[in-house]
């Protein structure tokens, strides 16, 4: 009985999002959410944490029917979740490293990620150019390992391609030497937008969620049970203090810091790798196809991929001491991607081609031997109870849905809540779309673009287009604001469009126009126009080399 009390409201929203009785696209106001906290005693499950892991606990918390809020002290995806290499795969190298276990469970998410947000996600060909003899059947078999491992759920089969294939397909690639290629088929994926659709899906199905609402405390009972967390919205500086039956730290780099609040004694659990990505125009590839270099110099696979009509290039693995919500690009990483891709194509790029540079750290769990070398440390995740503090630390975006289950199971087997299973594997993701959307700046939006075109249309101010080489439109900034939690311009040129990571020259010029039409939404002043050009400049600036 149990069960189907509380699985209603998971088989109530799939109701209404089936028979269209409501438009899904339209989120409660940021003042709804805040009331929510005002008027719920006791959460069953309060989350700290808005990127992959987190939000996706959300949506695997609120589907089984428990009272489920997050918290995220900048906006969703702001750090790790915002600067993947757009990636939805198995992990070759991990394949390499014998890590079958965590191939085949990441394949198995990549085909559920493809079908539930089919709006977001692209079958990608990857060529791997062989320059050596032994190169072809090597790589084609250890590839078709791949598939196999990938069952049901594979994107296509891998194959060995003659050398005038491999050249007709990569046309900038370097042909001296080169013997053969071998084709395979992985996941591409829009990560930022994935985060923010994940936290529209969590509101679909109950969860209260709120950007910009940091954790300053956990408070403890006399035997070391947190009682409760002390939160503060960061634009009215107003404190909450929210009481939950289990409290979920997903925190990712930051995973540390939360546990400190606990325990001041406590030793590291994370060790952050420093990736990075370089952003150059089309056509240095000049491909559909992606290039990928299984060994580079120091050991690693590097990855040319088009994406958003652009190329990204990464990404590195530097080991990191102190996390930092915005890692600045090292020159010796940048010198290193522009010396590989330089390597293998014709078309050579230098600095001055490089449109943006993004950095991430990834959360690495720390293993019981202490590495160094950071690209043998498993992407898997770990979960670690503390009395009801759960913290799940590693892992990676592939696999987010799959730590989510993992960290609810772990909540309901510790801690007094009913048993109900998981359903996030056949929940649709809010925005998933079987329709075709040729545009390619339109089809994030998914379900939503009806909605969407709908409200561009209502107004010419809303048809104009922001910058005049990039096709997005005043309208996307009030949609953003509206029906997409956006309360900054950087939450809008970094994370609901991507034009910062794409271009971020071009995100710096149409700033103050942003900052404008969102401060008639957020009903702002021009002083916070001001200070949210000022800010988003500053930023900006680390993602252009100089």
């Amino acid at each position: 009985m149990i069960f189907n009390i509380l699985a209603i409201p998971y088989f109530f929203t799939r109701f209404i999002t089936y028979t269209n009785l409501f438009p899904t696209n339209i989120l409660k106001t940021r003042s709804e959410f805040i009331q929510n906290l005002n008027e719920t005693p006791l959460w069953d499950i309060a989350i700290i944490g808005g990127g992959a892991s987190g939000l996706g606990i959300a949506v695997d918390a609120a589907s089984r029917g428990f009272k489920t809020v997050l918290f995220e002290k900048y906006d969703f995806a702001k750090g790790t979740s915002s600067k993947s290499t757009k990636l939805v795969h198995g992990g070759v190298r991990y394949l390499a490293q014998g890590n079958v276990k965590l191939v085949s469970e990441a394949l198995e998410e990549r085909g559920l990620l493809a079908r539930n947000a089919q709006h977001l996600f692209k079958k990608q060909e990857f060529i791997i150019p062989n320059y050596k003899w032994w190169g072809g059947p090597f790589y084609t078999f250890g590839l078709k390992f791949y598939d196999v491992l990938a069952k049901r759920l594979s994107l296509g089969s891998s194959k060995w391609l003659k050398r005038e294939t491999v050249i007709e397909a990569l046309p900038t690639l370097m042909t001296e030497n080169l013997s053969s290629g071998v084709s395979y088929f992985d996941g591409q994926f829009d990560d930022a937008r994935l985060a923010l659709n994940l936290a529209q899906t969590a509101v679909e199905h109950g969860a209260t969620v709120l950007n910009y609402f940091p954790v300053s405390a956990l408070n403890s009972t006399e035997n070391a049970t947190v009682d409760s967390i002390v939160v503060t919205d960061s634009e009215t500086q107003e404190g909450y203090n929210i009481k939950a039956k289990v409290v979920i730290n997903a925190t990712g780099i930051f995973t540390d810091k939360i546990l400190k609040m606990k325990d001041p004694t406590h030793k590291k659990t994370v060790i952050p790798s420093q990736g990075i990505h370089l952003m150059l125009e089309r056509s240095f590839l000049d491909s559909d196809a992606a290039l990928m270099i299984p060994k580079t110099s120091d050991g690693r696979v590097l990855f040319i991929i088009p994406w958003h009509d652009k190329v990204i290039a990464g990404t590195t693995d530097t080991l990191i001491k102190k996390p930092k919500i915005e890692p600045v690009p090292l020159q010796e990483e940048v010198d290193f991607i522009l010396e590989t891709i330089n390597t293998f194509l014709t078309k050579k790029a230098s600095r001055s081609d490089v449109l943006s540079v993004f950095s991430g750290l990834r959360p690495l769990a720390k293993p019981k031997k202490e590495e160094t070398n950071t690209k043998e440390v498993s992407r898997g995740h770990k979960i670690i109870v503390d009395d009801n503090l759960v913290s799940i630390v590693g892992g990676k975006w592939t696999t987010y849905r799959k730590m989510a289950e993992d960290a609810i199971d772990t909540a309901i087997e510790h801690f007094d809540l009913p048993e109900v299973a998981c359903l996030t594997k056949t929940i649709p993701i809010h925005g998933n779309t079987s329709d075709m959307i040729h545009a390619e700046h339109l089809k994030p939006y998914g379900s939503d673009l009806e909605a969407y075109t709908s409200l561009e249309s209502s107004d010419p101010l809303y048809q104009q287009p922001l910058h005049p080489r990039y096709p997005y439109t005043n309208g996307q900034v009030i949609w953003a604001v509206r029906h997409e939690m956006a309360r900054t311009i950087e939450d809008f040129l970094s994370r609901r469009i991507r034009l910062l990571l794409l271009d971020a020259r071009a995100a710096v010029t149409i700033a103050p126009k942003v900052a404008e039409l969102m401060a008639r939404e957020l009903n702002q002043t021009p002083a916070w126009q001001e200070e949210q050009v000022s800010q988003f400049s500053a930023l900006a600036e680390k993602y252009i080399l100089n």
